[in-house]
């Protein structure tokens, strides 16, 4: 627990695995190719939103946090539908990696399985005694 009885944010754990998400991305975009790059790099970006969630609401349970990582990962998703993101990326083209521009419906699950995926392993290695990210709010 932090400062007044709140969790601590678990940032050691959480760059960690961010890093490790985020090389694994960019082999995939560099070394992977058609529908099995194009998922596996949908996985990996759900991975990356929990892991950003997972910081950011550290009192959140972690069945909670996930439920959230799908929902922002489908917004953006959906969004892309309307052209909006697509403009964006006009606009400023970094904001690819961020927005995406073209609406997949098979995104959807691979953002679902990526995010399941991760939560997996954090609530595995939450349970291992002296897990390397256990903290009070990672409890299912």
């Amino acid at each position: 627990m932090g400062d007044a009885g709140r969790p601590r944010r678990p940032w050691r754990s959480t760059a960690l695995a961010g890093a490790a998400v985020v090389t694994a991305g960019l082999a995939t975009a560099r070394l992977g190719s058609g529908a099995v790059g194009d998922a596996l790099g949908d996985a990996l970006y759900a991975a990356l939103v929990l892991l950003l969630v997972r910081w950011a609401l550290p009192r959140m349970s972690s069945a909670a946090r996930a439920g959230l990582a799908v929902g922002l990962c489908w917004a953006v998703e959906v969004a892309q539908a309307t052209g909006g993101p697509a403009r964006a990326v006009e606009a400023w083209p970094l904001l690819r990696y961020l927005l995406g521009t073209t609406f997949g419906p098979l995104d959807l699950l691979w953002y679902a399985l990526g995010v399941l995926a991760a939560w997996g392993v954090i609530v595995w290695l939450s349970r291992r005694p002296g897990g390397a990210v256990r903290a009070a709010s990672d409890r299912p």
